[in-house]
């Protein structure tokens, strides 16, 4: 088969030294101050004057920022970090103006993730203006004969450090599979799949729900700007850190094994910001991870050559009988099964599954619409 030159960041976890966690922490500060103070010039400047800034302003801004006396710190750390900082503000501002995210808000030290981007220069991971190497553990081995193009370091809420290496790797495309699937999501059974088969929801959040509600309670005893607090919330950080490990490390072994035997992954488009709005079901949606699954399974059939087809979220995908096609009326979400006039007993959500990867492959074929029509 054929191969694909794609990007690709291997992540690993590293362990500094005394002077490297300084120089770090210090990185992190000054990007953070840049990413900050770009945005503070960009919104004045729009707000009072009606101009947008540009990424080459703010740049030179920078500039002016280092030679000043109260800033002149800014010429400590590399400055690839900084510019990088400005890039990726500029990249959070065509994601607003493409409505696709909200408006681009102020980073906040010890709320918001600290990370540095570095370009690499070749020879052993040296970070620019720290003689020693990183001691960094290799958990898996880079791809041979590429080369890095970035590595970005960072440091979590639960204090781990964490550096991730941008390289382009050939990927070879899986061989064409004669299966294809449809996945109707869900909160007892993570997902159903057409075939009949329903996925096991771990629940990995319920699974230490006490652990992590007694560490809340502590943390919020606790004097605020005291020691004790900053100890008690790293014990909720390490709590919710190895519920987010062990909830991707489910999802990307399910996502990979679904790309690997099937060709065609029909699926519904849902929208998970409006759903986690119930109360009622916003702690099991959050913890179920759809939005994240679908990522993955996104780009690792990009990967592979498969492809995912996204149904329409309003397409009455469990109330379609899919073996005749009549609509039933109004069905709460407490029926888990139902009879169709044509005589058939539905699995509620076996019976969405099938319906949506009919819908799917007749978009994959045609680019149909799946919308039903608005009275």
């Amino acid at each position: 088969m054929a191969g694909r030159v794609v990007k690709r960041a291997f992540k690993y976890r590293f362990y500094p030294t005394a002077v490297q966690a300084e120089q770090l922490a210090r990185t992190f500060g000054c990007t953070r101050y840049v990413y900050n103070r770009a945005l503070a010039e960009r919104s004045r400047a729009w707000s009072q004057e009606q101009r947008r800034v540009t990424y080459a302003d703010t740049s030179k801004m920078l500039t002016g920022w280092k030679r000043d006396t109260e800033t002149e710190w800014l010429a400590e750390p590399s400055k690839g970090p900084l510019q990088e900082a400005l890039r990726q503000l500029q990249g959070a501002f065509e994601k607003f103006w493409r409505k696709q995210t909200r408006y681009p808000q102020f980073k906040k030290k010890g709320q918001s993730k600290d990370s540095a981007t570095y370009y690499y220069r070749g020879g052993q991971i040296r970070l620019a203006k720290q003689a020693e190497p990183l001691d960094i553990r290799w958990s898996r081995p880079l791809p041979e004969g590429v080369t890095p193009s970035q590595v970005t370091v960072s440091r979590n809420a639960r204090g781990q450090y964490h550096i991730s290496i941008l390289v382009e790797d050939t990927i070879t495309e899986l061989e064409p599979a004669d299966r294809v699937v449809g996945l109707d999501a869900g909160i007892t059974s993570l997902y159903t799949l057409s075939t009949g088969e329903k996925i096991t929801n771990p629940r990995h959040e319920r699974t230490d729900r006490e652990r992590l509600a007694k560490a809340q309670r502590m943390l919020a005893k606790k004097q605020k700007g005291s020691r004790n607090r900053a100890k008690a919330r790293l014990k909720v950080a390490k709590i919710h850190g190895r519920i987010a490990d062990r909830r991707r490390d489910y999802l990307h072994k399910l996502s990979t094994r679904l790309v690997r035997e099937n060709q065609v992954i029909a699926i519904e488009d849902l929208s998970v910001r409006n759903m986690v709005k119930n109360r009622s079901l916003s702690r099991a949606i959050s913890d179920a991870g759809w939005s994240e699954f679908r990522s993955m399974l996104e780009y690792k059939a990009d990967w592979y050559g498969r492809r995912v087809v996204a149904v329409d979220r309003f397409y009455p995908s469990s109330k379609t009988c899919s073996v005749c096609g009549e609509v039933a009326g109004a069905m709460p979400l407490n029926v888990r099964e139902w009879a169709c006039r044509c005589g058939v007993v539905h699995d509620r959500d076996v019976n969405a599954a099938r319906n949506i990867l009919a819908v799917g492959l007749a978009v994959a074929a045609c680019g149909d619409g799946v919308r039903p029509p608005r009275t």
